[in-house]
């Protein structure tokens, strides 16, 4: 409950999503947004790097192959930012060196395809891990 004996408005969770094909991109903010999700889509490093991120109550998750740096070259800048949204990586080619530097980075790995629940289960489970 909140002051006023009401129940307070439970708070939207975010995610920003980060992908360079259009269509996926597309799919995937239809989907989250279905779930319940705040999205926001961006196509390359560049921008995400550009933009001004919630830094709260959002997980970022971030396609391996993007046209200006991987995703994980991407989640290292941000984290020199000072950034510490938690992190999904999604890739279809999970090497043992992308999952050995996706648990460094503190990150969860999901392979292509995504199916059923999986991301948006693995999105509000990263930001429940990150709020507690």
């Amino acid at each position: 409950m909140d002051a006023t004996g009401g129940t307070a408005p439970a708070r939207q969770l975010t995610a920003i999503v980060v992908d360079d094909d259009a269509d996926l991109l597309g799919a995937l903010r239809f989907s989250l947004e279905l779930d319940g999700l705040r999205v926001i889509t961006h196509r390359t490093a560049d921008t995400v790097r550009a933009a001004a991120l919630p830094l709260t109550d959002a997980c970022l998750v971030l396609d391996y192959k993007l046209p200006s740096a991987n995703g994980l070259e991407l989640l290292d800048s941000l984290r020199a930012a000072g950034i510490t949204l938690p992190a999904i990586l999604v890739t279809s080619h999970a090497n043992v060196e992308v999952r050995r530097r996706t648990r460094e980075a503190d990150a969860v790995l999901i392979e292509k395809p995504l199916l059923g629940e999986t991301l948006v289960t693995a999105i509000r489970a990263a930001i429940a891990r990150r709020q507690s």
